[in-house]
């Protein structure tokens, strides 16, 4: 296998999984500021030119990071980093959808039509009036979240998982790109604490960030 890997947010959380699983796979750079993920040859293993992409040995290609992480933990299922069973696995995927659909798809959305408007707006859609909206969104679900939350020590109960990858790294991004959450969420402000302390949270940063640079 072959990981193809990138300086940005989603790329980061397979990077987190795979240090929490003590896995190490081989990758191989992609320059998305450069644009590499929108030209041949990546697009012939994957045509949505998105980052990270997973390629198997018999030449198939995984795209799409919550998949990359559900395939891996078929292959190796411990420490299980989305459930023992089919009752913890299912909880895993709510919340990490809730997660998602909420607010890290408006937090990636506001800042393509905001801080990353320069780079993004000659490669895709942009609509630019809509990134204070899609901020305002994503705080209200944050806050939405942190009451959720209330007494867990991880989003889906005692048990970490790539829920909380996924919530940890984009706030992490957001913070670095002009979007900070609510450190006064009584819940969610001590939870970010609790994955930042994690070595896979450091671990897991691109070689390429920079200190008061974007995180990804």
């Amino acid at each position: 296998m072959l990981l193809l890997d990138a300086f940005s947010p989603a790329p980061r959380t397979v990077r987190m999984y795979l240090a929490e699983k003590g896995l190490t796979i081989p990758m191989r750079q992609v320059d998305v500021f450069a644009g590499e993920n929108r030209l041949p040859p990546y697009l012939a293993h994957n045509p949505a030119g998105q980052t990270p992409a997973l390629l198997l040995d018999d030449g198939r290609a995984i795209a799409e990071s919550i998949a990359i992480m559900e395939y891996l933990e078929e292959r190796h299922p411990d420490p299980p980093l989305i459930g023992a069973t089919p009752e913890q696995r299912a909880a895993t995927r709510q919340w990490q959808r809730r997660v998602e659909l909420n607010i890290t798809e408006n937090i990636h959305n506001a800042y393509h039509y905001a801080e990353g408007l320069p780079r993004f707006r000659d490669r895709i859609p942009v609509a630019p009036e809509a990134a204070d909206g899609l901020k305002r969104v994503a705080q209200d679900r944050l806050a939405w979240l942190d009451k959720m939350l209330d007494g867990r020590a991880f989003i889906v109960g005692d048990r970490f998982t790539i829920a909380d990858i996924w919530l940890y790294v984009w706030l992490d991004f957001a913070d670095s790109v002009g979007q900070p959450f609510d450190r006064g969420l009584r819940s969610l402000a001590p939870w970010f604490a609790r994955v930042a302390a994690r070595p896979s949270a450091q671990a897991s940063l691109h070689p390429a960030c920079k200190p008061g640079g974007i995180r990804g």
